[in-house]
């Protein structure tokens, strides 16, 4: 058996024609929706399920999220993303979406545009990421609480190294006003 961490299922979803905006491309806010939907599987592949949230009134809260929108997707696209996780402690993870997209027609023996998280092939072309800061919270305190042992050690055996694209913020623009210190 290899000691590669067992990546975690894809999600997968068409564009919707809804999602299509005036310039003719998927709109902003659906990345971040396919993304999110993205984020659900993961919770339901590692025991954060819609069962546990009603029985413990515990769940995942993104407190911080980065995305970058590389490439334009049109209708009738198919997307893929692939997650991996970075890290995780008690009730901290941080993780990454990768998202591709390939024409609903194209076979599934294409060759892929990009090596994916831990081996996996993804389909089409990356088209987006998102890095996430979460934490495990309890919505009856609205604190933060551990996660359940089964889910962080999920997390654990699937951390990987962050893409070289993670972990940066977004940049700086000449001629933008100083940043105040006041907060």
């Amino acid at each position: 058996m290899s000691g590669a961490p067992r990546p975690l299922p894809p999600h997968r979803e068409p564009v919707r024609a809804e999602w299509i905006d005036y310039n003719g491309h998927l709109s902003e806010a659906y990345y971040v929706l396919v993304f999110g939907h993205a984020t659900d599987a993961l919770m339901d592949e590692i025991g954060l399920d819609a069962g546990y949230r009603q029985r413990t009134g515990c769940s995942l809260y993104t407190v911080e999220a980065h995305v970058r929108y590389l490439r334009e997707v049109s209708a009738g696209s198919e997307l893929t993303v692939h997650t991996r996780p970075l890290g995780v402690d008690a009730g901290k993870v941080r993780f990454v979406h990768e998202m591709y997209a390939a024409p609903a027609d194209a076979s599934t023996g294409a060759g892929p545009t990009a090596s994916g998280p831990a081996g996996v092939a993804p389909e089409g072309e990356l088209v987006a990421t998102e890095e996430l800061f979460a934490l495990h919270v309890d919505q009856h305190t609205g604190r933060s609480t551990p996660l359940p042992d089964r889910a962080r050690h999920a997390l654990a055996a699937r951390v990987e190294a962050a893409p070289p694209w993670a972990g940066r913020g977004v940049r700086p623009v000449a001629g933008g006003a100083a940043a105040s210190t006041d907060r």
